[in-house]
């Protein structure tokens, strides 16, 4: 036997002794390739014309968004119906289908709604950047809106009890971007991120209304002990609220008041009033 014949027993042997492999026999995982195809088609529909370089113009949107809508729907739903079976103890394949249809239907009824919001987050960020030459620009090249669009998809699905795919979903935004957002958080309108690389918002944070983050933010727990999993444990951002570069705000009791300026390289583990200015000079 060759050396080679040697190493692929010895990587067959792990598999069996330390797991980690996902066998069609066995219980099926959502599939990340698969899951990050439909999330790039749901991302076309959301800016069509600025993420590919497919043509699209009024006789082709019809087909173009057609073609894709039916694709999310069916790639989607396979992928939530593994997520389902995955976490139910004894699945029942039918219902897991139905329930997965669902909800892959629901995101594609909400992409208008979606793309409402993300309109007022693009103005947003414009609006919030000196350097920002037009909306467009915003648009093709801000990794603030790539991270928050993809957790306006994600958290839609996490709201519709869809396990796995939101965090696949959300994962892939941080490699790409370097901005961490957790799908379960809840983030109002007019969301501006700057710079974004190393933002970091935890899984129950609340953020507000025309809040603006800058870069290295973190939103974050006090605590990571795994009992304090279905716990608030991540702050309350209220409206109108700027957050500059590299604040720390830790604590699911912390809420940062309405209007409030926390300066760069502040740590904060208690509430502050609305509209207070807080920087390391206090």
């Amino acid at each position: 036997m060759s050396k080679t014949d040697d190493a692929i027993d010895s990587i067959l042997n792990s598999y069996k002794e330390y797991g980690g492999i996902n066998l069609n026999e066995a219980k099926v995982f959502p599939n990340r390739q698969n899951v990050i195809s439909i999330l790039q088609d749901v991302q076309y529909l959301i800016f069509p014309g600025f993420r590919t370089a497919d043509k699209i113009d009024s006789e082709t949107a019809r087909f173009v968004v057609g073609e894709r809508v039916n694709r999310i729907i069916s790639m989607l739903t396979q992928e939530i119906k593994k997520a389902l079976a995955y976490v139910c103890e004894k699945p029942d394949s039918s219902k897991c289908f139905e329930l997965a249809e669902q909800a892959a239907r629901a995101l594609v009824e909400e992409i208008p709604e979606i793309r409402r919001k993300m309109g007022m987050d693009v103005h947003a960020m414009f609006m919030g950047d000196p350097a920002a030459r037009s909306e467009e620009e915003v648009i093709v090249s801000y990794p603030g809106v790539e991270a928050v669009m993809v957790y306006r998809i994600a958290h839609f699905l996490h709201v519709n009890g869809v396990p796995v795919i939101p965090r696949i979903m959300s994962e892939h935004a941080h490699n790409k971007t370097g901005i961490d957002i957790n799908p379960g958080a809840v983030i109002g309108d007019c969301f501006c991120i700057d710079h974004g690389t190393g933002i970091v918002i935890g899984e129950s944070c609340e953020i507000g209304n025309n809040v603006k983050l800058y870069q290295g933010v973190t939103l974050g727990a006090l605590s990571v002990k795994k009992e304090l999993m279905n716990k608030k444990r991540h702050p309350t951002i209220e409206d109108d609220v700027i957050i500059y570069a590299n604040a720390t705000i830790l604590g699911g009791k912390t809420v940062i008041g309405k209007g409030s300026i926390i300066g760069g390289n502040t740590w904060v583990t208690e509430s502050v009033p609305a509209g207070t200015v807080l920087t390391n000079k206090n």
